[in-house]
């Protein structure tokens, strides 16, 4: 098992499950040109992530990190009329080229972009009462993840889904003595989770085109 055929695998099961989309290629393309990171979720995770929002019929959606706005369209995509998506992104450039991305795809309306450091927002939507929300996909910064998922858990409605990316770190999160913040945020998060009784979560490894990560998920079961 190598990257080669990860990669491999992933453009063959987009190719068959996952449509050519122009808006969505339009939106890699633009985030290229302007040089973003090319950290976005592949085209199957973009996927996975409109079907769990479809799956538990999500009407307001949080994203921590916009990024380009890839994985915001596939979110945004999945709400029903009159549903709503912030997403949240600490970076002017990154959330001038999404908010074109979600503009193109004719997202306007839908969602907010929010432009400041995350965790400076998530007490705003707090005091503001933007939520409860019925699910929220955090993909920013590793080392704040832990910070990210209490206010995430604070702003959940109840049964809400909490997603978290990149949580296995090319399998480093199994290091303990692991000096590197992005792992020791990823188990600091682990621990809250063990610890937390108002959540049931689990995490899946994923390979792919984006190479060996995974995704945590957790339902907020009681208040």
């Amino acid at each position: 098992m190598n990257q080669e055929l990860w990669t491999a695998v992933d453009r063959y099961t987009t190719e068959m499950l996952v449509p050519p989309d122009a808006v969505l290629d339009a939106a890699v393309e633009a985030s290229n040109a302007a040089g973003l990171p090319q950290i976005a979720v592949a085209p199957n995770q973009g996927k996975l992530l409109h079907l769990l929002a479809r799956a538990h019929g999500a009407r307001k959606i949080l994203e921590i990190g916009t990024l380009g706005g890839y994985s915001t369209i596939w979110l945004a995509r999945a709400l029903p009329p009159g549903g709503r998506l912030i997403t949240l992104e600490i970076d002017k450039k990154h959330a001038d080229v999404a908010r074109a991305n979600i503009a193109r795809a004719g997202l306007t309306s839908v969602v907010d972009v929010r432009l400041d450091p995350a965790l400076e927002t998530l007490p705003r939507l707090a005091a503001e009462r933007a939520g409860p929300f019925d699910m929220t996909f955090i993909d920013a910064d590793k080392p704040n993840i832990p910070s990210y998922f209490e206010w995430s858990l604070k702003l959940a409605a109840p049964g809400g889904l909490i997603v978290v990316d990149n949580v296995i770190r090319d399998g480093a999160v199994i290091d303990e003595a692991s000096t590197d913040a992005s792992v020791k945020g990823v188990r600091r998060l682990n621990e809250l989770l063990r610890a937390e009784p108002r959540v049931n979560a689990t995490t899946i490894q994923t390979v792919g085109s984006r190479g060996y990560d995974g995704f945590t998920l957790a339902v907020v079961t009681g208040a």
